[in-house]
């Protein structure tokens, strides 16, 4: 089933989810949260998307983005 198209307003807020198959953990050990902090702090600058808010937890991570040209490259 295709997906809906994402609004595309800039300003506007996004809550991002991202969950493990079946509950499984996404973050295995200590270094695969540095990574994925590490590559939010390089592509947010670069899709001109500020991070609002963050949780990482084992299986599953909610972010709160904000897009200032609209829909970012970040979700592509």
């Amino acid at each position: 089933m295709p997906r809906l198209a994402r609004l595309d307003a800039p300003g506007v807020l996004h809550h991002i989810m991202i969950q493990g198959i079946e509950r499984r953990k996404i973050f295995l050990k200590r270094e695969d949260y540095e990574d994925f902090i590490e590559h939010l702090a390089i592509l947010l600058p670069d899709t001109k998307t500020a991070c609002y808010a963050w949780v990482l937890i084992p299986n599953r991570t909610t972010l709160t983005f904000c897009f200032a040209l609209g829909r970012s490259r970040l979700l592509d």
